[in-house]
């Protein structure tokens, strides 16, 4: 028998998301809208383990709802999970007996394991004698074990763990992020995660690519501008900081502004004020700043193309991401997650790839990170009519951009594999061109695997790939 577990709220998406969650842990959950029927609930029959109960409710508060159950159940964990939340309520709560205090967006994890304390201290208590646990338990095991990644970015390798963990502690606080990272490594993902994190997750979330705004224009973009400010202006505009207020704003590449507008750009943010283009009133505004570039601003700023003050404001918390040939260990969970995306809008569902094909594509350097995967996988998907996808399905795709290619077209007529198929001739240079250079890279650092990896601009684990695709474990 699984424990159950009763879920208070008056909200329907939140009571139907809530129970999802709990049902793939194990539970077997019963919903409430409000406190009445919940203590109606659990006057019945078969016990519960635990509760999880808003506090702003119709007929009967969560505040209320506690201390009746206490008062019938005192032995029954209630966890209060509400939006609402302050420092004084969380110890009242407490005060009260509430086993544990959950603000909203609550991160899964963190609840999952809140909610299994509480099972566990009810049956430690002997109330719960006839519900096993093991299931649960189990369950919680295997998620925490292999988790798909948190916050809607898929990752489970070390270096996505420690961004992961570092987004749970500062999304809920208003500080200043600058997110880093190369082209196509999820920097805008991370944004996002940041503001549907924190408590400004129902305000506006306003995003600014600023490399693909004119340098002319992205003072009125941002800061808006008034009636006759300019030829053109016949009406007042805010600007993005404005339609932002209370929410998150993102500037994309925050790099490529010019000196003058970072001038303008310290203001807004040091003092939360700024004037319309052609304005003379000041407005203020209450905004989460994100930023993010794939610029080394810490260079920009020493060679004098990056205002030193500015880049300090922004880089009050800094994330840096890490690039994809550095988190091999999530391609296979990015490929799965790809494949069933691309597969169902392209309606060539149940598409995987083989193990030839993953070890291919866990060898690649991949310049330009998940977004050039993605490329590659819906590609092939577009290309191949196999249920299953080789090898020989994605090779030389992936090296497009890469510096090889020059190279590599060199080989190709060299040899005269012009003689064949072009995508026989790519395939066949590619493996003989790859294999070269990894022979050159390991004779000239005899055979230590290590300094070849490095001399290659490649992880140790991609060049241990490829030595056993082209048999040169034994050689070495």
């Amino acid at each position: 028998m699984k424990p159950r577990v009763l879920v208070v709220d008056d909200e329907v998406n939140l009571r139907k998301v809530l129970g999802a969650l709990l049902r793939r842990e194990g539970y077997e959950v019963v919903a409430a809208c409000d406190g009445v029927e919940a203590l109606e609930t659990l006057r019945g029959e078969l016990p519960f383990a635990a509760m999880l109960t808003d506090l702003r409710m119709p007929r009967l508060d969560g505040m209320g709802l506690l201390r009746q159950v206490l008062s019938e159940q005192p032995h029954l964990p209630v966890i209060v999970v509400t939006a609402h939340g302050t420092v004084d309520t969380a110890v009242e709560a407490l005060k009260l007996g509430a086993f544990d205090f959950v603000t909203k967006p609550y991160d899964q994890d963190e609840l999952r394991k809140i909610l299994h304390k509480a099972v566990e201290t009810w049956r430690l208590n002997g109330m719960l004698p006839d519900l096993s646990l093991q299931a649960t338990e189990e369950a919680v095991q295997t998620t925490a074990e292999k988790p798909k990644g948190r916050f809607g970015i898929i990752g489970r390798s070390a270096a996505m763990c420690n961004v992961f963990e570092l987004l749970g502690r500062i999304a809920p606080t208003p500080s200043t992020v600058l997110v880093e990272g190369e082209s196509g490594t999820g920097k805008e993902l991370v944004a996002r995660a940041l503001h549907a994190e924190s408590p400004r997750a129902q305000k506006p979330f306003i995003k600014v690519n600023c490399a693909a705004i004119p340098q002319n224009l992205i003072e009125s973009e941002l800061f808006g501008y008034e009636k006759g400010a300019f030829t053109g202006a016949v009406t007042s505009k805010p600007g993005r900081f404005e339609l932002a207020d209370g929410g998150t704003l993102f500037l994309d590449e925050i790099g490529e502004i010019n000196s003058e507008m970072q001038v303008k750009l310290l203001r807004a943010v040091q003092e939360g004020e700024f004037e319309r283009v052609g304005g003379v009133r000041t407005c203020h505004v209450d905004v989460r700043l994100v930023t993010a570039t794939n610029r080394d601003l810490a260079r920009e700023v020493a060679e004098g193309r990056f205002r030193e003050d500015l880049y300090y404001r922004l880089n009050v918390v800094p994330i840096r991401l890490p690039p994809l040939r550095d988190r091999l260990d999530d391609i296979p969970l990015l490929v799965d997650y790809i494949l069933e995306r691309c597969g169902a809008r392209l309606g060539k569902e149940g598409r995987h790839l083989s193990q030839n094909a993953l070890d291919w594509l866990c060898a690649q350097p991949w310049p330009g990170n998940v977004r050039q995967l993605e490329n590659v996988l819906e590609r092939t998907l577009l290309l191949s009519d196999s249920v299953l996808i080789e090898a020989e399905d994605l090779s030389g795709d992936a090296l497009c951009g890469h510096a090889a290619d020059a190279r590599l077209c060199e080989a190709t007529s060299v040899k005269g594999d012009a003689k064949l198929g072009l995508k026989d001739a790519v395939r066949t240079t590619t493996r003989r061109l790859e294999r070269e250079l990894c022979e050159r890279a390991l004779m000239e650092t005899g055979g230590n695997v290590t300094q070849a990896a490095k001399l290659l601009e490649i992880s140790r684990k991609s060049l241990q790939i490829k030595m056993k695709e082209f048999g040169l474990r034994e050689e070495a």
